[in-house]
């Protein structure tokens, strides 16, 4: 058994900072701890993504929805699907990504 305390977890800084809990070919946890007024920039990943707030509050938008979420929400991600997080007040999320790697994750290598 392997346990985190996610409210603990040190990331001095911020979004540049995500700590990896852990990452086999089923899935990957990932930790981001967002300082006041970062954000994850518009992005799309090949995995399905859910991201639950754990602390604090976060702006979470895709197209044109848009769901201010704050601890407990868990938002959920089709792979490829664009999506962007916004914090003003600083926040904690847990994004996990399966499978891992997603089909298409890793580009290039001929």
């Amino acid at each position: 058994m392997q346990h985190w305390n996610l409210l603990e977890l040190d990331a001095p800084a911020g979004t540049r900072d995500a700590v990896v809990l852990h990452s086999d070919n089923g899935a990957r946890a990932v930790l981001i701890v967002m300082h006041p007024g970062q954000s994850l920039g518009d992005h799309q990943v090949k995995e399905n993504t859910w991201v639950t707030v754990l602390q604090g509050e976060v702006e979470i938008s895709a197209g044109e929805q848009v769901v201010r979420a704050s601890q407990g929400t868990m938002v959920r991600f089709e792979p490829d699907e664009r999506h962007a997080l916004h914090s003003s007040g600083g926040a904690r999320v847990l994004l996990l990504l399966a499978p891992w790697p997603g089909d298409g994750h890793f580009r290039g290598s001929a």
